[in-house]
């Protein structure tokens, strides 16, 4: 028996912005599958329109998993988990040993085909920055609907993400953000027409 599925149904178990009132609760099920969506969609900008060779599909799988350690870590935020040196490589060592407690609940002929979804910076580092790149923008685009609805406890967080992401020199992350963000700030009229 298995219950490496049965955790991994438990993240829409776990908060996000655990520190932040949020109109709207954000899980990191749901989170992951944002974060899915908008890599692939960067991968294939990359290979589209800048000349790039990524696997697109393997960036998506990826960002569905990378935040799957979280079933049994909880997600501890950002201000926390950054706070000092210290603190962020003791969560970088507990979050790849829930990988590999995670990896290691899976059935033996199984695990070699998922172990380099739980370890993505030992595969091609185009993937993995993708995803990074991917994760920081659903973290923005989750600023940006909570400041829409009249949340100002996203303001800060809006500013830091954005500042973040200017940091990636990758052109489709440019792209994406003028291409696809503005229509975040829309209602549902504004965006039938």
């Amino acid at each position: 028996m298995s219950h490496f599925f049965a955790y991994l149904s438990r993240m829409k178990f776990i908060r996000r912005w655990g520190l932040m009132h949020s109109t709207h609760p954000e899980n990191i099920q749901e989170h992951s599958l944002q974060v899915a969506l908008v890599a692939h969609a960067l991968a294939v900008i990359r290979n589209e329109l800048y000349g790039g060779a990524v696997d697109a599909n393997r960036v998506a799988l990826l960002a569905l998993y990378h935040d799957a350690h979280e079933v049994l870590t909880g997600d501890l935020p950002t201000p926390v988990k950054y706070f000092n040196p210290d603190i962020a490589a003791s969560y970088h060592a507990i979050e790849a040993a829930a990988q590999q407690r995670l990896l290691g609940m899976l059935p033996d002929a199984l695990q070699p085909a998922f172990a380099s979804l739980f370890a993505p910076a030992q595969g091609d580092p185009a993937d993995a920055e993708l995803v990074e790149a991917a994760d920081k923008l659903c973290a923005y685009l989750k600023c940006l609907e909570e400041r829409a609805a009249g949340n100002p406890e996203f303001a800060n967080a809006e500013q830091t993400l954005h500042a973040r992401i200017a940091q990636f020199s990758l052109p489709e992350v440019r792209y994406f953000l003028d291409t696809f963000v503005p229509s975040f700030s829309l209602t549902l009229d504004e965006l039938q027409r």
